[in-house]
């Protein structure tokens, strides 16, 4: 049988519970002060078919970056991640990009290798929910070119940086008569306008004779390869990503074609794409890339590859660079915000500069792109590390590949 006093007993409980309640939480969300959620980071990329060998490299740099950043903390609060497959189809990017943030509350989006993906992301995620995404190996300009917006960063290098880096090498070159072959997709066209745009613009007697375009990840590419030399051009720009890099690889290992013509093809020097071909890999191969394991030779360099083999047993390709320094600039962004509030990590991130690998990269405030130094070099076996690396390294400082912010501004006008 209740009493009067003890349902007035049981009321001042509640009450006094009530008021704890509301204490405790002012305390814990007053400004200045840290609280239990940690810094929560959504990672969508392709972790099924051919191109999981690019999007597990990034995932592990950014996981190694973790382990360095996660033993002081930042803010007083570790940084967490959670992953989503999109199996390379844009609208699985965009449901699992939604689903992290609607769902899964992250402060940050990154990763994305398929660029389609990463542009469909940008403007019906990022930009919609105002959220911070940061592209790591999705390479199209328009990412943080034509279609950028406030919400998006990226930084891996893009087409526009890759095609000038190309467009500057090639144009040393004796070639005249070019053919340019490739994915038929986003990337692969970026990649064709941005290489072939720059190499007539710095030798402007250059002739495009043909043009060559496949499904993403189509196995039998030596029909292309037999027409394209039946044209009998000076050179071939490949613009292949990563569904169809190992599968031209191994066409022009196996019809010599090397031999016949020169080629070039972006990140066709990259340890992560002639690591997996072993014997498959073609020796002649022109190529550019923001990072090699072996080059710089530097102590920062060696220091990277040194917890990365301890790590994960092998050496790391580009994406393991920029899945690395993209933790680097989530921690230091969020550093010199001093809260999680999204905005201010925006505004911390414009004309923020890391250590890295390679040397100070900035994020350039106007585009949101990383200033990245390329690497032009020629695949060639190497006795010290038996198997085929890039050879006669070429390097070309960031602001040399990179398109002005004049340029960028009038790309978003649409001029």
């Amino acid at each position: 049988m209740l009493t009067r006093r003890s349902v007035t007993t049981g009321a001042s409980l509640v009450m006094v519970a009530g008021l704890l309640a509301i204490f405790l939480g002012a305390l814990l969300f007053q400004p200045g002060l840290t609280y239990a959620r940690d810094i929560k980071v959504g990672i969508i990329d392709c972790y099924s078919g051919p191109p999981a060998v690019y999007s597990k490299d990034a995932l592990n740099g950014f996981k190694l970056a973790l382990k360095e950043i996660n033993k002081k903390g930042v803010l007083g609060k570790k940084i967490t991640f959670t992953t989503r497959d999109t199996k390379f189809k844009v609208d699985l990017a965009l449901s699992m990009a939604k689903q992290l943030v609607m769902r899964e509350d992250v402060d940050v989006l990154a990763g994305i290798i398929n660029s389609g993906a990463g542009l469909a992301v940008s403007e019906a995620v990022a930009k919609k929910e105002k959220v911070p995404l940061i592209v790591w190996i999705a390479k199209s300009e328009r990412i943080t070119g034509e279609k950028g917006h406030r919400y998006v960063f990226s930084t891996g290098e893009n087409t526009a940086m890759a095609g000038k880096a190309g467009g500057v090498a090639l144009s040393k070159r004796p070639y005249i008569k070019y053919w340019i072959a490739g994915d038929d997709y986003e990337y692969g066209h970026a990649l064709a306008k941005a290489a072939w745009r720059n190499l007539k613009k710095l030798k402007p007697e250059v002739k495009l004779i043909g043009k060559s375009w496949w499904k993403p990840g189509e196995p039998d590419l030596i029909p292309y390869i037999t027409s394209i030399l039946a044209a009998k051009p000076d050179a071939v720009i490949f613009c292949t990503g990563g569904r169809s890099m190992t599968n031209i690889m191994k066409a022009i290992k196996a019809t010599g074609m090397a031999k016949k013509v020169a080629i070039y093809i972006h990140t066709a020097t990259d340890h992560a794409v002639l690591k997996p071909l072993g014997a498959e890999a073609p020796e002649g191969v022109m190529g550019t890339m923001d990072y090699h394991f072996y080059y710089p030779d530097t102590p920062e360099n060696r220091a990277f590859v040194k917890a990365f083999r301890a790590a994960y047993g092998n050496p790391p390709g580009f994406p393991a660079f920029h899945g690395y320094i993209t933790a680097k600039f989530i921690a230091k962004a969020f550093e010199k915000a001093g809260s999680l509030d999204k905005e201010k990590f925006i505004d911390a991130m414009e004309g923020l500069k890391i250590s890295s690998p390679v040397g100070v990269i900035e994020m350039r405030a106007c585009d949101h792109q990383a200033v990245l130094p390329m690497f032009f070099g020629i695949t060639r076996k190497s006795p010290e590390y038996g198997f085929v690396i890039s050879s006669d390294i070429v390097t070309l400082k960031g602001d040399e590949v990179m398109p002005t912010c004049e340029e960028i501004m009038q790309a978003r006008k649409g001029k």
